[in-house]
């Protein structure tokens, strides 16, 4: 096994250029509220996209978006969510999620 192979996703990409960087985003993004067994899929999903919202990762919140209609989230509560976040995330951040929202939502409407 190389050592590309033993490596965590944050490691993978970011390398050795932080590593108290990599610890926490391994922390953050590829554990915690993954690996939180009280957590519902649907909760784990919810703060996901909610984070992304405040974030402002739109790329990443299409996925996510669709896995939280998947993991029993309505398109409604999602809406909701985004709308409530916008005043802490900003309004072109909002704009943005419910701009990726309103295709997320017409894609599963058309399968």
């Amino acid at each position: 096994m190389t050592n590309a192979e033993n490596q965590t996703g944050a490691q993978r990409l970011i390398g050795d250029f932080a590593p108290k960087l990599v610890a926490l985003t391994d922390d953050v993004l590829f554990g915690d509220v993954w690996a939180r067994t009280e957590l519902s899929p649907r909760d784990r999903s919810l703060i996901t996209c909610a984070a992304l919202v405040a974030g402002g990762n739109p790329e990443q919140l299409r996925s996510h978006l669709a896995r939280g209609l998947d993991n029993g989230l309505t398109e409604t509560e999602l809406k909701e969510a985004i709308i409530h976040l916008a005043f802490y995330a900003g309004w072109p951040r909002a704009m943005s999620a419910i701009t990726v929202a309103k295709d997320v939502f017409a894609d599963t409407k058309t399968e």
